[in-house]
């Protein structure tokens, strides 16, 4: 890809906070910031990833060229990166993926796109699986009710994914389409248990009067937590058809947004 192209990419991505236009519209995109395995000047490249539960994969496809990418060989040299979701960009360490574990998750990632197959078929090579562990968020930016914004925005991103890859699946569920969601779900209940414990008792004791809000915040953690419970218990059987995934996301997107609809419009202005 040019880096002219790879530029504007970038810039948009910046400047949408994640979003993007084009051939790459929809599609999860990263940008990752390596440095030079000979010049030590940082390069940033945007690539298409996979969510793998606390970490996120990115393979070395090239778009099919017979070598590896220059970020590839960046990170083998300094594993340490820099991962930009267009909401949150924090540290993480490159771990490049061997043996059945490598095998395995190309897989999935094929079973998903068969686009990554292609470029494999065309590069002559095995393309590199590559995970991204978080190892360092840094301090947090901007005010605690642009946090909490930023955070609801990650997951109502994630379900819309969700739900175009859903849409867009064949017959069957995918494996990775399955992990997606388990994802989404294990995000969603770290985050409201961490809300129960610790954020909404701090307000509470500083702001008595809101004692009916967080009375129906929590309530509705309930009811989401529910849903999810019901989630991914359809997503532990054997044979799940797309629509009936979607069916349950969209049932889980109509009351989660307008938990955090309600949540922004109550808390936000307080905690910032």
């Amino acid at each position: 890809m040019p880096n002219d192209f790879n530029q504007q990419i970038i810039d948009e991505f910046r400047a949408n906070k994640g979003q993007v236009g084009g051939p790459f519209e929809g599609a999860r995109l990263l940008l990752l910031t390596t440095v030079g395995a000979r010049t030590g000047a940082p390069h940033t490249t945007p690539l298409g990833c996979l969510p793998d539960g606390d970490r996120v994969l990115v393979i070395a496809s090239a778009g099919g060229s017979p070598r590896h990418p220059a970020w590839y060989h960046n990170l083998l040299a300094h594993p340490q990166v820099t991962v930009e979701t267009g909401l949150f960009t924090y540290q993480a360490k490159a771990v490049v993926l061997e043996g059945e574990e490598r095998e395995r998750l190309f897989a999935r990632a094929v079973e998903a796109d068969p686009g990554w197959g292609a470029y494999q078929d065309s590069s002559g090579r095995t393309l590199p699986v590559v995970a991204l562990l978080p190892t360092d968020f840094g301090p947090p930016t901007g005010s605690l009710g642009e946090a909490l914004i930023r955070m609801h925005d990650g997951f109502r991103r994630e379900l819309a994914l969700i739900r175009r890859e859903a849409a867009t699946s064949g017959p069957r569920l995918t494996a990775q389409l399955r992990v997606n969601c388990l994802t989404m779900c294990h995000g969603l209940e770290v985050h409201h248990s961490r809300e129960d414990g610790f954020m909404f008792p701090a307000l509470e004791q500083r702001y008595p009067e809101l004692a009916p809000v967080m009375a129906r915040l929590r309530a509705e953690h309930e009811v989401v937590a529910r849903l999810l419970q019901e989630l991914q218990t359809l997503l532990a059987a054997e044979d799940v058809a797309p629509e009936a995934l979607l069916s349950e996301v969209e049932r889980l997107t109509r009351e989660l947004e307008a938990h955090l609809d309600y949540e922004e419009e109550q808390l936000v202005a307080l905690l910032n």
